[in-house]
């Protein structure tokens, strides 16, 4: 691999054996995959801040209302079951331009909703088909080379993290000029723009075989590929467990904030992501200290930072400077052990990249819903104290957990990705 960080390329053949055009995934290109991630996914989220006005707007009690993140989170997952695999027998290509136009006719609906029934139906839609973030993340690491996938991961990954962090503020911004109709209308112009670019720029053809499974026998395949894998198993609970964490300090964080002795604005509140993406783009190290065979390393590195993180957030009352280190550090361990799960369970079978990440992220999923939960009903009767305990207890247990499993060794398909580590 080149040193100068220019190109990172992949020679991929066409399905067909016979060689077929030669396509260099250079780094614009996998910067195109970050920033379609992050407009894809941020979509899950744009509804948090808006939730009031748009109840007011329609109408809508405030149980309806809360239903609005709920059906999104619903779609969003069911996506990862039922769509993502689908990039393991499809053209990723034809997909992923497919879900984009989905997508931008769901952005439409919700943008032109008058009834609440109408914005539930194209909320749902939105999170199913935002899982298209997915099967993009899969297509890069499809693309790129063995010795420099932890890097591209690291890379396009970032793009999901920073999108999930920048959502609430765009959002925020963007109604607080033009009303929370113009969010869903800005995002759709933009889905749109991307699908054409993504289907000019990506390969016509990838190296995957041809499909061999039929839909039911796929979606068997997934939670089969879980049996079998021990390595799949374990990162799923690292995943679960580290987004347990972040999703107890992103879901609740507003609540301190909002009350003495700051009283800061939503919009100041949401700013707040932007320290974060710090943290996230920070943690691309990790593909390349992935790609240098130190995952065990890494991952152990991450936890201990994700749990220490919370000692700062403890003092969030009295310090907004503690506040920032411990997002920064907590976005950073997170991002970090996130890479290196992704990197190392597509190595266990690539031709399944697609289902592998896809029932990975069914975890991350059940974590992110986990930690939410759990962290706005404990501040609710024990305060900001019981919450940073929380969060320290979900990062101290992937600890224990990474402690007890960091001597067996992966399975056979994984070892490359981690020979440095023995």
């Amino acid at each position: 691999m080149p040193g100068n960080g220019e190109a990172v390329t992949r020679r991929a053949e066409a399905r067909s054996g016979e060689g077929g055009p030669e396509f260099a995934l250079s780094r614009r290109v996998v910067i195109l995959f970050a920033v379609a991630c992050g407009a894809a996914v941020a979509n899950v989220y744009f509804s948090q801040p808006l939730l009031v006005t748009m109840g007011h707007d329609l109408a809508m009690s405030p149980a309806l209302v809360g239903s609005v993140v709920t059906l999104t989170q619903v779609g969003y997952g069911l996506g990862l079951f039922f769509l993502v695999p689908l990039g393991d027998v499809a053209d990723r290509r034809r997909l992923i331009v497919a879900q984009l136009l989905f997508l931008v006719g769901a952005l439409t609906v919700v943008a032109a909703a008058r009834t609440a029934a109408i914005l539930l139906a194209g909320m749902a839609a939105t999170g199913l088909l935002a899982v298209v973030t997915q099967t993009l993340v899969a297509f890069a690491a499809s693309l790129a080379p063995p010795a420099g996938r932890g890097r591209v991961v690291g890379l396009v990954t970032s793009g999901v993290v920073i999108g999930i962090l920048l959502a609430r503020t765009a959002s925020g911004l963007i109604a607080d000029l033009a009303g929370w109709r113009s969010v869903y209308l800005a995002s759709a112009s933009l889905t749109a723009l991307l699908a054409l670019v993504l289907y000019r720029v990506l390969p016509r053809h990838t190296d995957a075989p041809a499909a061999t499974l039929r839909y039911r026998q796929l979606l068997r395949s997934t939670i089969t590929l879980f049996a079998r894998e021990q390595l799949l198993r374990q990162r799923a609970l690292f995943g679960l467990l580290i987004f347990a964490s972040f999703s107890t300090l992103w879901s609740s964080i507003a609540l301190p904030l909002s009350e003495a002795p700051y009283f800061l604005s939503h919009s100041a509140i949401g700013a707040l992501g932007l320290i974060g993406v710090a943290g996230a783009l920070a943690a691309t190290v990790a593909g390349r200290l992935n790609d240098r065979g130190l995952s065990r390393r890494t991952t152990g590195i991450a936890l201990a930072l994700l749990a220490a993180s919370w000692l700062p957030l403890a003092f969030t009352r009295s310090s907004l400077w503690a506040l920032f280190i411990g997002v920064i550090l907590l976005d950073l361990a997170v991002q970090a052990v996130h890479v290196t799960n992704q990197t190392l369970i597509y190595a266990l079978h690539p031709e399944a990249g697609s289902r592998l990440i896809g029932g990975y992220m069914v975890f991350y999923a059940i974590g992110s819903a986990t930690g939410a939960l759990a962290a706005t009903s404990l501040y609710a009767v024990a305060g900001w104290g019981a919450v940073c305990v929380l969060g320290a207890a979900f990062s101290c247990l992937g600890l224990v957990l990474w402690a007890f499993t960091r001597h067996r060794p992966p399975g056979p398909a994984a070892k490359t990705a981690s020979r440095g580590d023995g």
